[in-house]
Protein backbone atom coordinates (compact mmCIF):
# COMPACT_ATOMS: atom_id res chain seq x y z
CA UNK A 1 0.00 0.00 0.00
CA UNK A 2 1.21 3.37 -0.81
CA UNK A 3 1.39 6.55 1.88
CA UNK A 4 -0.89 8.24 -0.59
CA UNK A 5 -3.47 5.54 -0.27
CA UNK A 6 -3.90 6.12 3.20
CA UNK A 7 -4.94 9.40 5.83
CA UNK A 8 -1.53 10.77 6.74
CA UNK A 9 -2.81 10.49 10.64
CA UNK A 10 -3.89 7.15 10.43
CA UNK A 11 -0.47 6.21 8.70
CA UNK A 12 1.56 8.34 11.11
CA UNK A 13 -0.58 6.23 13.90
CA UNK A 14 0.04 2.98 12.53
CA UNK A 15 3.67 3.90 11.97
CA UNK A 16 4.03 5.00 15.80
CA UNK A 17 2.02 1.47 16.92
CA UNK A 18 4.36 -0.80 15.21
CA UNK A 19 8.09 0.85 15.53
CA UNK A 20 10.67 -0.75 17.81
CA UNK A 21 13.82 0.91 18.28
CA UNK A 22 15.54 -2.41 18.95
CA UNK A 23 14.66 -4.59 15.62
CA UNK A 24 16.74 -3.94 12.54
CA UNK A 25 13.95 -3.25 10.20
CA UNK A 26 12.35 -0.90 12.85
CA UNK A 27 9.00 -2.73 13.49
CA UNK A 28 7.88 -5.03 15.82
CA UNK A 29 7.41 -8.11 13.79
CA UNK A 30 5.17 -9.64 16.16
CA UNK A 31 2.94 -6.84 16.86
CA UNK A 32 2.57 -6.23 13.35
CA UNK A 33 1.33 -9.48 12.79
CA UNK A 34 -0.92 -9.48 15.58
CA UNK A 35 -2.27 -6.68 14.31
CA UNK A 36 -2.62 -7.59 10.89
CA UNK A 37 -4.47 -11.07 11.63
CA UNK A 38 -6.47 -9.25 13.82
CA UNK A 39 -7.90 -6.94 10.92
CA UNK A 40 -8.11 -10.12 9.10
CA UNK A 41 -10.30 -11.79 11.50
CA UNK A 42 -12.42 -8.41 11.26
CA UNK A 43 -12.84 -8.36 7.88
CA UNK A 44 -13.68 -12.27 7.64
CA UNK A 45 -16.43 -11.60 10.09
CA UNK A 46 -18.01 -8.70 8.25
CA UNK A 47 -18.06 -11.47 5.27
CA UNK A 48 -19.35 -13.56 6.82
CA UNK A 49 -22.62 -11.59 7.99
CA UNK A 50 -22.67 -10.05 4.78
CA UNK A 51 -22.83 -13.64 3.14
CA UNK A 52 -25.43 -14.73 5.88
CA UNK A 53 -27.98 -11.24 4.95
CA UNK A 54 -27.55 -12.58 1.03
CA UNK A 55 -28.18 -15.40 1.72
CA UNK A 56 -31.43 -14.81 3.78
CA UNK A 57 -32.62 -12.18 0.93
CA UNK A 58 -32.21 -15.50 -1.68
CA UNK A 59 -34.39 -17.66 0.24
Amino acid sequence: MDQSEINLAVYEKIAAEIHSDESPVGIDAKKTHILILHQLQRLQQQLDRIEKRLDALNE
